[in-house]
């Protein structure tokens, strides 16, 4: 009984979960930009531009109002920008997407509406990435 015992580790070095997720729930604002090296879920109000490392998911609630850019994308709610995805862009139920798209591949159920260009395959998506970031260099 008086023997366990219990790790304490100081705040700096917690240990870094390789499957975590960050989750914006519904109801929630943010203005801003995020970079994420993770997965993100997104159900509330996005103002800014996303990028992930990983999988981007905007659920039924979502909103973003800017550009994705992500390995992979599920789109379940609303999206004001364009979209870059790497591998495979996913357009479920009533997503509503106004803006370009950029896509190795593309899956959009019968459901979902969207308004813009579309591009497919690897080498489109990565021209697109060179193209935004000449024209920044401008």
């Amino acid at each position: 009984m008086f023997n366990t015992k219990t790790k304490i580790e100081p705040m700096g070095q917690i240990p870094v979960s390789t499957s975590a997720a960050t989750m914006i729930g519904a109801g929630t604002t943010l203005k801003g930009d995020i970079q994420s090296q993770q997965d993100l879920r997104i159900d509330g109000t996005v103002i800014g531009n996303v990028r992930s490392a990983a999988k981007i998911i905007i659920g039924q609630g979502g909103v973003i109002e800017g550009d994705l850019e992500s390995i992979q994308c599920d789109v379940n709610g609303k999206v004001s920008g364009n979209i870059r995805c790497r591998e495979l862009l996913q357009l479920r139920g009533e997503s509503v997407i106004t803006g370009n798209l950029y896509a190795g591949k593309l899956q959009i159920e019968p459901s979902a509406t969207f308004n813009g260009q579309c591009h497919m395959g690897a080498n489109i998506v990565e021209m697109g990435n060179n193209e935004q970031i000449t024209a920044t260099a401008r």
